[in-house]
């Protein structure tokens, strides 16, 4: 089946800066585009006090579950699509998004009716407070229904990245999210809804999004049937993702759970700054989506030369872009707490962490981008093995630690430190090494 008109020409044979660019761009607002609504999100339950906000702290972060299972199918298909889109074989990349859409959905189901059977015990663990936690429960009972629409959204911007086409995901995510971001004041406060009408706003952004790659799937091929083999060998990449992903969901939980100890306060400033973090994270990612495709589509195709050449030029982009944002943090220190919360409390706790949030973000920067290099050429066990070590030996010994003698929220961001330093060593020394360049359709 031939291409449909807004379909992307096949891969050019020179990495410049303006091919990066013109991948990266639209993958920026994509990637920008959840994360900034959260914050809107985040911004209209802070006003209604200090413990909603906590609850959607703590259901956000049981959700972000399945955010990070997402993530796993996204990059894993890109990276298969991405070679056989380099080799010439658009038919096969789409294939890839065929089968990783049968697991989004599966997964989706499953993880729904986790999250509405498990949302009272879950939230319990996870909050300082019985108040905090029935709050939290009722948010995530509903919050659930859209994990389906999240994970399809996942696995078609997966694909889509694969065959480098970064332009429709725009589109279609920016505007689910942008509905759903005029949704959430309107049901929060004219409708009275409070957070139930945050959950509800959530769900509608996700399974809208999740429809509209569907279509986009359908439109591309008539080959939907699910195909085993296809669909062992993405869950055989996606076992390093996997456990690559579990160890970055364990830091977060704990953080978050040791945060609540703190008190409603400290956890309250903790969501702030860490969806800022997570906004960066993703905002910083676009350059790592475009490596993912390009170093994919240069290896698929073998061509050494042009993916150490994405590689370096991803790398730079990545440090310079992240020493903006460190630049604009440290510029709305004292402002930006306050778009969040009226509460002075919070206010002061988000001071203690502010410093951690600025410094680290120039590593980070170079971390995630070096991240979208490895997947898009395979190189996941590396990965893994890095990002759990680094969560063993820095971030959740530190943030227990921090718990034990009563370091409140600067030990908890010291153990983000030490887990962004450890993977930053790690992931240089990787780059400059030959052991991750590896030709063919397949690693």
């Amino acid at each position: 089946m031939s291409p449909p008109a807004d379909a992307p020409a096949p891969p050019q044979r020179t990495a410049t800066a303006r091919r990066i660019a013109g991948l990266a761009l639209p993958a920026l607002v994509v990637l920008a585009a959840e994360p900034l609504y959260v914050l809107v999100d985040t911004a209209v339950v802070g006003h209604l006090g200090a413990v909603p906000l906590a609850a959607v702290a703590i259901g956000g972060t049981v959700m972000s579950v399945a955010a990070w299972f997402g993530t796993l199918m996204a990059y894993g298909t890109t990276g298969r699509a991405a070679r056989r889109f380099g080799a010439g074989d658009r038919s096969a990349a789409i294939a890839e998004g065929v089968q990783a859409s049968w697991m989004a959905l599966a997964a989706g189901v499953l993880l729904a009716l986790l999250g509405l059977a498990g949302a009272g015990p879950l939230t319990s663990l996870l909050a300082g407070d019985p108040e905090t936690a029935e709050a939290a429960a009722g948010w995530l009972r509903i919050a659930a229904l859209g994990a389906p629409g999240l994970l399809l959204a996942a696995a078609g911007n997966g694909w889509m990245r694969g065959v480098q086409d970064t332009r429709r995901p725009l589109w279609i995510v920016l505007g689910a999210n942008v509905l759903s971001a005029i949704l959430c004041p309107v049901l929060v406060y004219p409708a009275g809804l409070g957070l139930t009408g945050s959950a509800i706003a959530n769900v509608t952004a996700q399974s809208l999004g999740g429809a509209l790659f569907l279509a986009a799937l359908v439109r591309e091929t008539r080959a939907l049937r699910p195909v085993p083999s296809i669909i062992v060998s993405q869950l055989v990449l996606g076992r390093d993702l996997l456990i690559r992903g579990a160890a970055f969901q364990a830091c977060f939980l704990s953080a978050t759970a040791v945060a609540a100890r703190f008190g409603v306060a400290a956890v309250g400033a903790h969501q702030i700054v860490l969806q800022l973090w997570f906004f960066a994270a993703l905002a910083l990612d676009a350059v790592a989506i475009a490596a993912q495709s390009l170093v994919g589509a240069s290896l698929g195709a073998g061509d050494e030369r042009e993916a150490r050449d994405v590689a370096r030029r991803v790398t730079l982009a990545g440090g310079v872009s992240a020493l903006a944002f460190a630049a604009l943090a440290a510029a709305g220190a004292t402002v930006v707490p306050g778009w969040f919360s009226d509460d002075p409390a919070v206010h002061e706790q988000a001071a203690v962490i502010w410093p951690w949030f600025v410094a680290l973000l120039p590593f980070a920067g170079v971390v995630y981008a070096l991240d979208g290099v490895f997947i898009g050429a395979g190189d996941v066990a590396f990965l893994r093995t890095v990002t759990v070590l680094s969560a063993l030996l820095g971030f959740l010994p530190a943030i227990w630690l921090a718990y034990a003698f009563d370091l409140g929220l600067g030990g908890v961001w010291a153990g983000l430190g030490l887990f962004t330093l450890g993977r930053f060593v790690s992931l240089m020394w990787r780059w400059r090494s030959p052991y991750w360049v590896v030709t063919g359709v397949t690693r």
